[in-house]
């Protein structure tokens, strides 16, 4: 009676039910203003890295003064679930990974907080302490390489540093900038050893002249009745000559044993493109960030740089956003061909085309309103969630299809349009109901699946079915109210029936197969249950036989070279190494296989390179 109640009240009350379909679809419509646009759900764990450098130690000293220390310290807050640490010449990382209900910012601030407590057990000469709200050693999302016909590298590594870096790093959910091939510059002072022997001056004399030549103390303060000034001496040497004239001891200067100039700083990382030596930039995302809408954000800020700025230029070499808009511009391809397709099919079938104009109608209104649903969970436009839009675009048709199919028959019986809608409708309410709750209970289950799996498809499971939920309610409302205006409904198009009369001879053949097979297994009941115990078993050791992944391996028209030296090995003898894989790749860069080369040598050790 509530199924006859709501579709009567529809057919007499048009424009309730119009309205009410209407706010549906204006929901999703407003909802699509506001929903995040990604690659995959937001299954990011939170993740927090720790990095320190400490210049002149290896990687034993590294570990034993400095990791150990720090790692000891996160190990005792709370919600860490795995620490991961790496020691090498110079520096050290730790990689913190905390549990999935841990919100991002309190983990990196207990990690700050962490590595504040024992920094003063760590060595004078630790320096560079960072926490980045993300891992330290995930690929970077977006790469950057600038280049100038201007500048030397170091006015352009101070350029990049002073003005390029802060802007990038200001963009919402960047979580670090990682700089390749910057030699920032530094005053230097060559001591000659043989003057240091003729004066009897020790090196650490130098060194403690150099110490204290900058300082900027407190020196008193002026005080009166209403206000207090406080003095500092300042004295600041930043000149070569001034740094020359510094007394060492006595009448001993330092020009008397060495000289001062500036310098660039030793090379860490050399980075080209091309052959071309450039500063490289990689934009790392903070978990949980969309990485569409960062590279939206520096595509504009690079561009916006790029026209104040004409002493550098900033090119992107990679941008992982492409792949993702055009992977989810072809599920949207898909999911338009699958709703032509579907039409077409009921066309055909119905043999009318204006029957095609009420799924055409009730389609849209279930896809666009399941938007409102995934604004008001959280979720994202993403390719688990349009997967199941497509998939749902095969599904939410079939209400409209039963409904449709059933007031035509009704109406072809001799009933009237507006008759024929309420009873045609009322006949099939509980077969559409209980469609959609079997629709239901079986994709409604993934959203309680445990693990990273769980939380993967968790989207998926939830969206399919509120679009069959959505479906449901406009196949009983809208279909039989469209059904009862349209006129001449019961007429076939001679075109369509033709077509149709080839496929019902189709169907008669497949049928006389069916039931001839049907008829063979019926007759040899043992036979047919062997065969269907031999195809179990099939199935069984094909899935054991089959690989097993997460996702797909997919080709995103990007190659990686990753090289690893021998421990110790410098600088330069990667960098030559790096250069042969260069040579081999050039042929291919010449055929236009290849757009462009970037590589980055010492990007974390001086025995690694990355093509």
């Amino acid at each position: 009676m509530k199924g006859k109640g709501i579709t009567a009240l529809g057919v007499r009350r048009p424009v309730l039910i119009i309205v009410a379909n209407l706010l549906i679809m204006l929901a999703g419509f407003a909802s699509l203003m506001g929903v995040d646009v990604r690659e995959l759900p937001d299954v990011d764990r939170p993740i927090v890295s720790v990095r320190a450098n400490y210049n002149g130690a290896s990687p034993e000293t590294m570990d034993a003064e400095v990791t150990s220390i720090v790692e000891g310290a996160i190990a005792r807050v709370s919600g860490v679930k795995s620490i991961e640490s790496s020691s090498e010449e110079n520096n050290m990382r730790i990689r913190v990974e905390f549990d999935p209900s841990v919100d991002l910012n309190d983990a990196a601030s207990d990690v700050r907080e962490a590595v504040n407590r024992v920094q003063r057990q760590l060595p004078d000469d630790v320096e560079s302490i960072t926490v980045v709200k993300a891992d330290s050693d995930a690929q970077s999302i977006i790469q950057l390489a600038a280049y100038s016909n201007t500048l030397s590298k170091q006015e352009l590594a101070e350029r990049i540093e002073k003005d390029v870096e802060p802007e990038l790093l200001s963009v919402s959910g960047v979580a670090d900038v990682t700089m390749n091939g910057d030699q920032a510059r530094e005053l230097r002072v060559l001591l000659d050893p043989a003057k240091l022997a003729g004066y009897r001056i020790a090196t650490s004399e130098v060194v403690n002249v150099l110490k204290n030549a900058r300082f900027d103390v407190p020196a008193g303060s002026y005080k009166s009745t209403d206000q207090e000034l406080l003095v500092r001496s300042f004295a600041s040497v930043v000149k070569p000559e001034d740094v020359e004239r510094l007394h060492i001891r006595g009448d001993i200067r330092i020009h008397d044993v060495g000289t001062v100039f500036y310098a660039p700083e030793e090379a860490e990382s050399y980075s080209l493109l091309n052959g071309r030596a450039v500063i490289g930039m990689g934009i790392i995302r903070q978990a949980g960030s969309n990485t569409i809408t960062i590279s939206n954000e520096v595509k504009d800020r690079v561009a916006r740089m790029n026209e104040q700025s004409k002493d550098y230029t900033i090119v992107t070499t990679s941008d992982d956003a492409v792949y993702i808009e055009s992977a989810l511009s072809e599920v949207l391809v898909s999911l338009g061909l699958s709703i032509a397709i579907v039409l077409i099919i009921i066309a055909l079938f119905l043999g009318q085309w204006r029957a095609v104009f009420i799924p055409a109608v009730t389609m849209p209104i279930s896809l666009v309103g399941t938007l409102a649903a995934i604004w008001l969970f959280g979720f994202s436009i993403n390719l688990l969630t349009l997967l199941a839009l497509v998939l749902a675009t095969g599904l939410i048709v079939d209400d409209a299809i039963v409904v449709l199919e059933n007031i035509q028959r009704r109406r072809a019986g001799g009933l009237d349009k507006m008759a024929a809608a309420v009873l045609g409708t009322q006949q099939v309410f509980f077969a559409v109901i209980a469609t959609t709750v079997t629709l239901v209970a079986v994709f409604l289950p993934i959203v309680f699946l445990p693990g990273e799996t769980g939380r993967l498809f968790k989207e998926f499971g939830l969206v399919l079915s509120i679009a069959v939920i959505i479906s449901s309610f406009v196949a009983v409302t809208l279909c039989p109210m469209m059904a009862s205006r349209l006129p001449h409904l019961s007429e076939e198009n001679e075109t369509l029936v033709a077509l149709r009369s080839k496929l019902d001879r189709f169907g008669h053949a497949f049928t006389s197969v069916y039931f001839g097979s049907l008829k063979t297994m019926l007759g040899h009941p043992l036979r047919a249950l062997a065969v269907a115990v031999a195809v179990a078993f099939a199935g069984v050791a094909g899935f054991f036989m089959l690989n097993q992944e997460m996702l797909p391996q997919e080709d995103r028209g990007s190659l990686r070279v990753f090289l690893t030296g021998p421990d110790g090995a410098s600088l330069a003898y990667t960098d030559k190494q790096a250069l042969q894989v260069e040579a081999i790749l050039q042929p291919y860069k010449d055929a236009g296989l290849i757009t462009d080369i970037y590589t980055v040598v010492g990007q974390w050790d001086k025995n690694r390179a990355m093509i």
